[in-house]
């Protein structure tokens, strides 16, 4: 199939890129000599790891991109995954969002703030951190000891405008919106935040020891008090971060563990000597800790505002020395990575190795004990129901709209008792009229098996389940659809109280009564009531395009292709309500007489 293909390829560095049949791109990959690397992929496949072989079969074809050197091929492999995602290349996603600490340094009155990840936007990011206790204790202790403000106004521009909020009141802010602090004296008492966080107490409460005897000894004693509760302070969140390295300097320490296919990879950051938090990673692949550990450096550090100077590992890795030179241009200072073979680092290694153990044991028995729960609860469903099977995929449906119009069908998918959301749909009403959920329903699944059916991409696998919302009279109007495709998908209705909520189910003859203490009853209340809260986002999402459609309709000389052609370019009203003549003009289809009656429209009614 690439014989011709392969038979062409460069023997110079690049990166190859691969597609499958929806022209998605599956996989990127770096070589340091395009043919050799490209080729070994279409070679015997029985030497292929399982995920190898599933990707190569799903290779509709591929691209290569050709650089001068394998350095500059590390970083374009780098750019792409993060543009692309592709899905058999490792991915980095958190076991859960660690929080940060933000310092808005790129503002002339910074802020500190706690954040969920880390942005692109010029702030300076400490952490993550393992909770977010120290970082509310340490913004609590900058608001009462530093006073650094918190709030959202955008200085020096709002000085003056507006009263000071209650946080100067209580004595927790400075007020620089108010101008009773300087510029100068402001940014030095944030500088003292920026070095707790740098981890150098030693030198922080020395001075200010030396600032507090000064004070005292000119008879300042309500200014010594004040220096006595900083050091106070800042002696309380030392004590909160444990001394692990003698060496002053700021370093990451990773380790890896595996158990079969099972990897988790283990984070310290040590900053000034001290561990201010970890953060762990959890990974499914086929692969060893190296290649494993390759494929994490590279995703994690490429999407990082901050690296330190030292990165510490357990094991070699691939491209050791290309990754170091990426990460040094990256930061603009010399980066070391080092794999310890003795001594203090690797004592932190062999800590770092042990807490990636453990947590590895404790996710997959936490996930063993999740899929038991999960497995009991499917095989009680099927019994309740009396089906032949598990129902691996079960797919929900529900109706909305407000008095007829504007009416929504949804479906939600639940795949092994876990919501799939990547596979929700929802289908705008174009068959009925008014309010009338029986039809709007059978217009809804006959679209979805219809697809179904015919193999259309997103529509495949049909359900093992189908559960309605509504009662007998909803299961005996989309039944016909089955039979017409000749399904055999068992079809349940989801009925409900007169307090709106889960009661039972039922097929187009009997009501099945479910125990309401049951895990059964508790999963398909959350089914019924996700279905339905999907519905009703869909159908607000409908409603709110169908009024500014509307009011798009009111101007002169806007049909529906102009309607369409200005909410494709600008996305939002607001956004064309706010736009030029000129920038409305620029929009293929608007002639400038349509934009400027369009500019006079919003702008003459607001």
């Amino acid at each position: 199939m690439f014989k011709q293909k392969l038979k062409a390829l460069p023997n110079e560095p690049g990166v190859y890129i691969m597609y499958n049949k929806e022209g998605n791109v599956i996989y990127v990959g770096k070589a340091k000599n395009l043919k050799n690397r490209v080729s070994q992929y279409f070679q015997s496949s029985k030497s292929h790891p399982p995920k190898v072989a599933a990707m190569i079969e799903n290779i509709d074809r591929f691209e290569y991109i050709i650089t001068d050197t394998e350095f500059e091929a590390l970083v374009l492999e780098c750019n792409l995954i993060k543009k692309y995602t592709p899905k058999y290349n490792i991915l980095l996603k958190d076991d859960k969002n660690f929080p940060y600490i933000k310092l808005t340094v790129n503002e002339e009155y910074p802020r500190i703030l706690l954040a969920r990840k880390i942005e692109n936007d010029g702030a300076l990011y400490f952490g993550p951190y393992l909770n977010s206790e120290i970082i509310k204790e340490t913004i609590d202790i900058s608001k009462k000891i530093f006073k650094i403000r918190t709030c959202k106004k955008v200085l020096p521009r709002d000085i003056g405008k507006t009263r000071p909020c209650l946080n100067y009141h209580i004595n927790q802010c400075s007020a620089p919106c108010i101008g009773k602090i300087s510029k100068e004296e402001y940014q030095s008492n944030f500088q003292e935040v920026i070095s707790l966080l740098e981890g150098k107490h030693r030198e922080i409460t020395k001075a200010l020891t030396t600032q507090m005897q000064q004070a005292s000894q000119k008879l300042e004693f309500e200014r010594a008090a004040k220096i006595r509760d900083k050091i106070i302070a800042i002696d309380k969140i030392s004590e909160k971060q444990k001394i692990v390295s003698t060496n002053p300097g700021n370093q990451d320490i990773i380790a890896v563990a595996k158990e079969k296919k099972d990897f988790c990879i283990q984070i310290f950051f040590i900053r000034q000597g001290k561990m201010l938090g970890r953060e762990k990673y959890f990974f499914k692949e086929d692969g060893e800790k190296g290649e494993i550990l390759t494929d994490f450096i590279k995703q994690y550090y490429g999407t990082s505002t901050y690296i330190p100077k030292t990165i510490i590992l357990q094991e070699k890795i691939e491209d050791i020395e290309l990754i170091r030179r990426w990460l040094s241009e990256k930061c603009g200072a010399s980066i070391k990575i080092v794999v310890p073979q003795r001594g203090e680092k690797l004592a932190m290694v062999k800590m770092a190795k042990n807490n990636a153990v453990e947590d590895l044991h404790n996710h997959l028995d936490k996930f063993d004990r999740a899929q038991r729960k999960i497995n009991n609860l499917l095989l009680e469903l099927k019994e309740t129901l009396g089906l032949n099977e598990i129902p691996k995929r079960i797919e929900s449906y529900d109706i909305s709209n407000i008095s007829g119009t504007n009416s929504v069908g949804v479906c939600v998918v639940f795949e092994n008792g876990v919501a799939k959301k990547s596979d929700y749909k929802k289908f705008n009403i174009r068959s009925v009229e008014g309010a009338n959920d029986y039809e709007s329903m059978k217009e809804v699944l006959y679209r979805r098996l219809s697809n179904g059916v015919e193999g259309e991409k997103g529509f495949t696998p049909l359900p093992g389940l189908i559960l309605i919302d509504g009662g007998k009279g909803h299961v005996n109007a989309v039944a016909p659809i089955l039979d017409f495709f000749k399904l055999k998908i068992p079809l349940f209705g989801m009925v409900k109280d007169d307090r709106h909520r889960t009661k039972a189910l039922t097929t187009a003859d009997n009501l099945i009564d479910i125990n309401r203490q049951s895990s059964l009853f508790l999963f398909l209340t959350s089914v019924q009531d996700e279905v339905h809260r999907f519905a009703l986002a869909s159908h607000k999402k409908r409603r709110k395009k169908s009024a500014i459609a509307s009011q798009l309709d009111e101007i002169t000389g806007v049909g529906p292709a102009r309607k369409k052609a200005l909410l494709k370019h600008f996305k939002t009203i607001n956004s064309i309500k706010t736009a030029s003549v000129q920038q409305l003009s620029s929009v293929q289809g608007i002639d400038k007489k349509t934009a400027q009656n369009i500019f006079q429209f919003f702008n003459d009614n607001g």
